[in-house]
Order: structure tokens, then C-alpha cells, then sequence
């Protein structure tokens, strides 16, 4: 090996040691290209944590006695949860913007307090829904598409996973704020931690182990909650205890009400955002569910969280543009901020890719992993194939996504979602799978195609500019 291949070599090994240790980074200056990878390695690896989450249930789950009942349990309590995850993104959208601006403007403890009173907002929010999903969690499934054997086993399973929803949301949250401040090795690690955790309790409080008895079902949900639950008090320690710059106190989460208002302002849009997108993924569910049944719906569910498997890092290293955006609009360097989002598109443009040769070349002994059943992976598998062609656009459009969110834009992305998503994935759905009898693959296949127009609007949008100019 020659000395120049050496010194290749050894930046490699360096730029992911220090991507993983992590510490806060002066993104306004120095190379754009090593800017991206120390903050998209550790949030693609983040994002990889959370995607293991649904798919070590999944795979528990999917050995159970009457599977197809409970992979349909776990698939749309997921999608239910999406609603959840819409008021956790959001808050993370709005408090990494929020961070990331201070921050740049090199204001560490004003980037704090905006922290401590996301956090604040984000739990009031959540306990309502909370108690509304455990309430009325039977109702929940049935209004899916659930039929009542599956509503009736799966109800233990979705109130905990609906009243324990809090730890989702903080999760979600205090790694936005970690990101925003430049340390998203610390948002990794909480996700290791709360991983760990679920690993090692799932199999236990699934089957039972020694004195411990099987819970079946409903024993994922209690291990999901009690790991992120322990991602959740690592991540408090940080921020309070840790070497982060980032100091949260106790006086910083007495409510400051032109604080919350600021933050409200961006979050709403973004809440609404993800809202309006996990709104069609509940239809696109139910649809699924009416004209392909148990089976079908256990297909489309199977092969939604393989996807997910697949996008949840593209979303982590997109996440890379919203903290560089941020950083830079604040240290007023718009031309670094735009270049940091093209770099981060050429390296999602190359992810993407790869991925979705994977997933044609080896989904179906994926999803062979996941199910034993014959017909749920047959579904799964076209389903599978047909959703993952629009690989590439999906990944220009969470760029794009983020570019606005992290500039503070939350309202053009909820914009081109409620026009992409509501008037015209869910009629093309509607119409492919009930009109032209296509059934679940008409659902399938409205999914590639209204994506790539988001994706083309969304890059539209992005030449125009606009977002440069948002205050925050």
C-alpha cells in the first residue's frame, strides 16, 4: 500500500472516529464535504437505531402463533403512531431550526432555553393524544381496517404503545436539539442505548424467560417503551450533566410564552406537515386492509417497515442540510448553506441507489426473515418492488425537505404535502385499487408516483430561494 493510499486511509478512520465520539462542530466553516459526513454518519446510524426498533418487533412478532394478526397489530398501531411521530418531528423540526440558528449566531445559551421550552410544549401536547389513543385504542384498530379477532388481541399491545407514546416524543425531540447544536453522536448514542435495551427485553417478555412469563404481543410493547424510555433518561443526563455546550437548567423550562410562541410558529406548519403525510399513510393503510385483507394488509406492513429500514438513514443523512442550513443562514453565509445542501444531495443520490439495488436483488429472503407465511411474503415482496422504484426521488425530496425545515420554512413542505398527499396520492390510490380492481398493488403503485411529484415541486421551490430569507 503507497503512502498517499495510507493517509486516504487514515482520514477515513478519522473522520468516522470522530463522527461517532462526536462533539459540537463549527459548521459555518471549514470543508462543506466533511461538514455533511460527521453529521450524516452518526444521523444515518441514529436513524438505522430507530428503524431496528420496528423491525425487532417485527421479527418476534412474526414467529408468533396466528402472525398474521400480529404483524398486522404492530403495522398499524405503527401507522396509528405516525401521528405521534408528526407532533415529535415537528417539535424536532422547529427545535433544531430554532438550535441551530442560535447556535450560529453563537449564542449556546439562548439555543438552551429554546430547547428546554420545546420540551415542555411537546410533553403538554402529547399527554392529550396520549390518552386519547389508550382510550380509545380498540376503536382505533377497528377504524383501520382491523377485524375484530385482530382488534381484540392486539388492544394491550396498542394501548401501551399509545400511552407510553411520551418517550417517543422526547426521544424524537431532545435529538432534534442535539442536532441543531451540532452533536448528533450524542442523538446516536441515545439511540443505541434505548436499542440495547429492546433487544434484550423482547425475546424475553415475548416467549418468557425463566420466572419471567410470555407475554406474547403484548410484551413488545413493553419493551419498546421501557428501551426508549432508557434512551430517554441518557439523553436528560446529557444535556444536563454531560460535556454537550448545550447546558439545559431547571429555570429554562418556566414557561416563556414569546419563546413558545416563536417556536409554535414554525412547529404548527411542520406538526401539520407531518401530520397531512402520516394522514395518508393511515388511508393508504386502510385501504390496504378493505381490499386485501389480513394478509394483504400483514404484506404492505411487512414491506413498509423493510422500507423503512431502507429510508430511515437516507432520512438521517438528509437531516445533515437541515443543521448545516440552519448554522449558516444564522452566521449569515447563504452561499455555504446551498452548497451544503447539494452536497448533501449527491451523497443521498449514491445511498439511494445502492439501497434500491438491494432491495430488488434480496428483499424477498428479507421479508423471507420476517414471516413464514407464504402469502404475506408474496404480497410483501411485490409490494416491496414497486414502492422501492421511486428510491432516488424519495431521497431529493427529504433533502429538500429538510433544506426548508432547517431554514425555519415549515410552511412551503406542508404545503406541497397536503397538495402531493391528500389531492393526489390518495385519489390515485383510491382509484388504482377500487376503480381499476387493482387492489393492494393500486395502493403500491400510487406511492413511486405521487413521490416524484413531490420531489419535482419541492426542487422547484428550493430554486426559487425564498427559504434564505425566513427569520427565526
Amino acid at each position: 500500500m503507497t503512502t498517499q493510499q495510507n493517509s486516504s486511509t487514515h482520514k477515513i478512520f478519522d473522520l468516522l472516529k470522530q463522527a461517532v465520539l462526536g462533539k459540537e462542530l463549527n459548521l459555518t466553516q471549514g470543508s462543506i464535504r466533511r461538514a455533511v459526513l460527521l453529521l450524516a454518519i452518526p444521523m444515518m446510524l441514529e436513524m438505522i437505531m430507530e428503524s431496528v426498533f420496528a423491525l425487532v418487533d417485527l421479527y418476534f412478532v412474526g414467529h408468533l402463533p396466528n402472525s398474521s394478526e400480529a404483524i398486522q397489530t404492530v403495522g398499524l398501531t405503527e401507522s396509528v403512531l405516525t401521528i405521534i411521530y408528526s407532533l415529535d418531528v415537528g417539535m424536532s423540526m422547529a427545535a433544531t431550526a430554532v438550535v441551530a440558528r442560535r447556535i450560529g449566531e453563537k449564542d449556546p445559551v439562548a439555543a438552551a432555553k429554546a430547547g428546554a421550552q420545546a420540551i415542555l410544549v411537546a410533553i403538554a401536547i402529547n399527554l392529550l393524544l396520549s390518552a386519547a389513543g389508550f382510550f380509545y385504542a380498540r376503536e382505533i384498530l377497528l377504524l383501520m381496517g382491523a377485524s375484530e379477532s385482530t382488534a381484540t388481541a392486539g388492544l394491550p399491545f396498542i394501548q401501551l404503545m399509545m400511552g407510553g407514546s411520551t418517550v417517543i416524543v422526547l426521544l424524537y425531540l431532545i435529538n432534534g436539539i442535539f442536532r441543531g447544536a451540532g452533536n448528533a453522536a450524542i442523538a446516536m448514542k441515545s439511540l443505541w442505548v434505548a436499542n440495547m435495551m429492546n433487544i434484550i427485553l423482547c425475546p424475553i417478555l415475548i416467549n418468557g424467560f425463566g420466572p419471567i412469563p410470555a407475554f406474547g404481543l403484548t410484551g413488545a410493547a413493553i419493551a419498546t417503551n421501557i428501551g426508549r424510555g432508557t434512551g430517554v433518561c441518557y439523553q436528560f443526563y446529557q444535556l444536563v450533566k454531560g460535556n454537550s455546550l448545550l447546558k439545559i437548567k431547571l429555570a429554562h423550562f418556566y414557561p416563556h410564552f414569546k419563546q413558545i410562541v416563536a417556536l409554535l410558529k414554525i412547529a404548527g406548519p411542520a406538526i401539520l406537515q407531518f401530520i397531512i403525510a402520516s394522514g395518508s399513510w393511515i388511508f393508504l393503510a386502510e385501504l390496504v386492509a378493505t381490499t386485501g385483507g389480513d394478509h394483504g394488509s400483514a404484506g404492505y406492513q411487512t414491506a413498509l417497515r423493510l422500507m423503512m429500514f431502507f429510508m430511515l438513514p437516507a432520512w438521517g443523512l438528509s437531516g445533515a442540510a437541515a443543521t448545516l442550513v440552519g448554522q449558516n443562514l444564522g452566521a449569515k453565509d447563504l452561499k455555504r448553506a446551498e452548497d451544503s445542501v447539494w452536497q448533501t444531495t449527491k451523497y443521498i443520490l449514491i445511498y439511494m441507489g445502492v439501497t434500491m439495488v438491494l432491495s430488488f436483488l434480496a428483499g424477498h429472503y428479507l421479508i423471507s426473515f420476517f414471516t413464514n407465511d407464504l402469502h404475506i411474503q408474496q404480497i410483501a415482496s411485490r409490494a416491496l418492488n414497486i414502492m422501492s422504484l421511486g428510491f432516488i426521488v424519495y431521497g431529493i425530496g427529504m433533502v429538500m425537505t429538510n433544506t426548508f425545515n432547517g431554514a425555519g420554512d415549515t410552511i412551503t413542505p406542508t404545503l406541497i404535502n397536503l397538495f402531493g398527499f391528500w389531492l393526489f396520492q390518495i385519489p390515485l390510490a383510491f382509484i388504482l385499487a377500487k376503480h381499476y380492481n387493482l387492489g393492494p398493488d393500486g395502493v403500491f403503485i400510487a406511492i413511486p408516483i405521487s413521490e416524484t411529484g413531490i420531489a419535482i415541486a419541492s426542487y422547484i421551490l428550493f430554486k426559487r430561494g425564498k427559504w434564505k430569507t425566513k427569520l427565526v
